[in-house]
């Protein structure tokens, strides 16, 4: 539309179901690129995808004319299908349920970027269960803890 400018930046993470760590090395970069490559299909713009073997974090800036959770909707849908067909696990591959969002101003974009970067590195320091309340914390957000682990043995 003209006249119309935007640019919203958000973080996106999700986690493989029941936080299994299925996310192969040999084959996490091809799956990260899938990603990122769904992000822009839907219109968005991919700025940096990454994770390891329990979860994925994606940076991007999400145009106004999709929701998040179609987005996300799309992405996990695809992904987890691109993952079954090309047999890259044993068993059948899932995403959790749900994910968290998290928005960022401009001037927050290259430290998010280099967190994103850097996921290998600082899961040796910090779980991903930890680093995940720690996100809900520092935003604000409510939450309910036996919604967030559900289902985790």
């Amino acid at each position: 539309m003209a006249n119309t400018y935007h640019q919203v930046y958000i973080q996106v993470v999700f986690a493989v179901k029941y936080r299994n760590a299925l996310i192969e090395e040999s084959w996490r970069s091809e799956l990260l690129g899938v990603i990122g490559n769904l992000i822009n299909e839907n219109g968005c713009k991919n700025i940096i995808v990454n994770g390891v073997e329990d979860h994925v974090h994606c940076l991007l800036a999400i145009k106004p004319t999709i929701t998040i959770s179609d987005l996300m909707k799309n992405v996990k849908a695809k992904s987890s299908k691109y993952i079954n067909d090309n047999k890259l696990t044993k068993s059948q591959f899932s995403w959790q349920v749900g994910y968290g969002v998290f928005s960022y101003s401009q001037s927050q974009i290259d430290s998010v970027y280099k967190y994103i970067q850097n996921q290998k590195e600082h899961h040796k320091k910090q779980s991903f269960n930890d680093e995940y309340l720690n996100f809900l914390n520092k935003f604000k957000v409510d939450y309910d803890e036996k919604y967030i682990f559900e289902n985790l043995t």
